[in-house]
C-alpha cells in the first residue's frame, strides 16, 4: 500500500528532473542560439539599419588606423568568449595567454548605451570590418562609440597587451609581409652607459607624450634617427629595444628590393602608426656605386618623411659616415646622432654582468691593460666567446682575453703567438681553439676605428648628438 502511495511523487520528480535535462540539453545543442538568430531577422524587419565599412586600408593605400584598434577590441568583448565561432591563438609574447580572434565572415554583436550593434569580418575581396547600427541609435551614440573604442584600446596597448609585429617589403607577398616580434632586447639589457641609456629613453618618451607640442609648431609627429658604427656593436639590438620600450611594431625597409622611387614612396604609405621604420647600411646606398635603383634624390625625400604619416619613429643604420655628405644627414632629415663605437674596457665590464653575471675579477686589470694598448673587438664578438664559455667566468674571461691579443683591431698578434706554450699562466690556454671559434670574425677583413666628424665632440663609448 506504501508503494502505491509514494509512486505518483517519485514519478513527478522523474519528469521533473528529465525537464530540467532537456531544457539543458536545448541550450547546449544551440537551439536556443538558432531561435535567437530567427528573433533578430523577424525584429530586424521593424527597423532601418544603416552600415558603416572599414577597410584596412583607406583609398591612399595607408593602413586605417580604426581598423587596427578594432582588432584588438574585439579581445575584449564577452560576445566573442560566448562566440560558437571563433579563431583560437596564443600570444606572441606568452604562450600561456590564449586569445581568440574573429574568423572570416564572423558577425558578433556589441552593446553600448543601450543599442547593439554588430560587427561582421569580410576577408575578400579586401579585409574590411563592417559596423551594422539602427538608424535611429546612429546619432545617438555613433561617436561616442568610437571614442569608447580608442579609449578601450589605448588602455590595453598602455597595459603592454599588443602582440608587436616584423614587417619585411617581399613584393612576392604584397608590399609588407609579417612576422611576431619577439625580440628579448631592451634598454636594460643592452651595453650603452648608464648616462646614455637615460637620455635615450627620455627623448623616447618625451616623443610619446609630443603629439600637442609637435602640432604646435606645425611639424609632423615624428623623430627620426641614424645609428653608426661596425658591424656587432648592437645597432640591431638597439633598434629591438626601442620597438620593446615604445610598444611600435617595425617595419624593415629592403631598399635593394625595391625597383622605383614611386614603390619606396608607395610602401611608405603602407606603414601604420605606431611603428618604428628600418633602413640598414643607408650609407651603402647613398654612394655612386650603389645597385639600387632608387635614385638618392628619392631616398631623401624618403628620409624628410613627407610621406611617412605621424606617430612613427624612422631609424636609419650606417657603418660609417665619413663617406656621406653631410648636407644628406641634416637636421630636420635626421634628429639624432648615436655613435657605436667597438668595445672598451666599461663595455666589457657591462658584458661580463650580463653574460657571466661577473661584476668583478682577478683577471679584469689585465684585461684593462689590454684595452688601454689599443686593442678592441666588438660587443657582438666579446659576447659570443662569453656565451661558448658561460660555464666558467675566468675561462671567458681568459677567452676574451686571447682573443683581444689574437684578433683584437689587428694588433698584437706576434706577441700572443710568442705567448702560447712558454707560459704557464694559463691565461692563452685554448688560444687555438678560440682562434677556431673566431675565424668567422675575421672573414669581415681588417676593421677600421670609428671616424666621424662629430666623433670629438662628446667623450663616450656611445654618443648621442642632437641635431635639432
Amino acid at each position: 500500500m506504501v508503494i502505491f502511495i509514494y509512486t505518483p511523487i517519485l514519478l513527478k520528480i522523474a519528469i521533473l528532473l528529465f525537464s530540467i535535462y532537456a531544457i539543458h540539453m536545448i541550450f547546449e545543442t544551440g537551439l536556443i542560439h538558432e531561435s535567437t538568430k530567427l528573433w533578430r531577422i523577424i525584429e530586424d524587419w521593424f527597423h532601418v539599419y544603416q552600415v558603416f565599412h572599414v577597410p584596412e586600408l583607406n583609398d591612399n593605400m595607408q593602413h586605417n588606423t580604426l581598423y587596427r584598434k578594432l582588432s584588438l577590441y574585439f579581445h575584449s568583448l564577452p560576445s566573442l568568449q560566448n562566440s560558437q565561432l571563433n579563431n583560437l591563438v596564443t600570444s606572441n609574447t606568452n604562450q600561456n595567454d590564449v586569445v581568440l580572434t574573429l574568423a572570416p565572415n564572423q558577425t558578433i554583436h556589441d552593446h553600448f548605451l543601450g543599442a547593439t550593434v554588430s560587427w561582421f569580418n569580410q576577408t575578400q575581396p579586401n579585409r574590411t570590418f563592417i559596423l551594422r547600427i539602427r538608424k535611429f541609435d546612429k546619432q545617438r551614440i555613433l561617436r561616442a562609440y568610437i571614442q569608447h573604442i580608442h579609449a578601450v584600446v589605448d588602455e590595453i596597448e598602455k597595459q603592454g597587451n599588443r602582440d608587436l609585429r616584423f614587417y619585411m617589403n617581399a613584393s612576392d607577398f604584397g608590399p609588407w609581409r609579417f612576422v611576431p616580434f619577439t625580440h628579448p632586447s631592451t634598454f636594460e639589457t643592452i651595453t650603452m652607459e648608464t648616462d646614455l641609456k637615460n637620455r635615450v629613453k627620455s627623448d623616447l618618451e618625451s616623443f610619446l607624450k609630443g603629439k600637442q607640442y609637435y602640432h604646435r609648431l606645425g611639424r609632423l609627429w615624428k623623430r627620426s634617427f641614424l645609428l653608426y658604427g661596425s658591424s656587432g656593436t648592437g645597432k640591431s639590438s638597439f633598434i629591438a629595444a626601442m620597438a620593446n620600450f615604445l610598444s611600435y611594431d617595425v617595419y624593415y625597409i629592403d631598399l635593394s628590393r625595391i625597383s622605383t622611387d614611386s614603390d619606396l614612396k608607395s610602401i611608405l604609405l603602407q606603414t601604420a602608426p605606431k611603428s618604428i621604420i628600418v633602413v640598414e647600411d643607408l650609407d651603402r646606398y647613398l654612394t655612386e656605386k650603389s645597385s639600387t635603383t632608387v635614385t638618392s634624390s628619392g631616398i631623401l625625400n624618403f628620409m624628410d618623411g613627407i610621406w611617412s604619416g605621424e606617430e612613427r619613429v624612422m631609424v636609419f643604420t650606417m657603418n660609417s659616415k665619413e663617406n656621406v655628405d653631410p648636407n644628406l644627414l641634416r637636421p630636420g632629415r635626421v634628429d639624432v646622432h648615436i655613435h657605436f663605437p667597438l668595445c672598451d674596457f666599461s663595455s666589457f665590464k657591462t658584458l661580463a654582468s650580463n653574460y657571466l653575471g661577473v661584476k668583478d675579477h682577478k683577471l679584469f686589470p689585465q684585461v684593462q691593460e689590454i684595452f688601454e694598448n689599443g686593442a678592441s673587438l666588438s660587443p657582438a664578438e666579446i659576447g659570443e666567446l662569453m656565451i661558448a664559455n658561460r660555464n666558467s667566468p675566468s675561462r671567458a674571461i681568459k677567452t676574451v682575453i686571447t682573443a683581444l691579443k689574437t684578433d683584437g683591431d689587428g694588433r698584437g698578434c706576434g706577441f700572443i703567438e710568442r705567448r702560447i706554450g712558454n707560459e704557464g699562466d694559463g691565461v692563452d690556454e685554448g688560444a687555438r681553439d678560440t682562434r677556431k671559434l673566431y675565424g668567422f670574425f675575421r672573414l669581415k677583413g681588417p676593421r677600421k676605428s670609428s671616424s666621424s666628424p662629430n666623433s670629438v665632440l662628446v667623450a663616450s663609448p656611445l654618443r648621442i648628438c642632437e641635431e635639432e
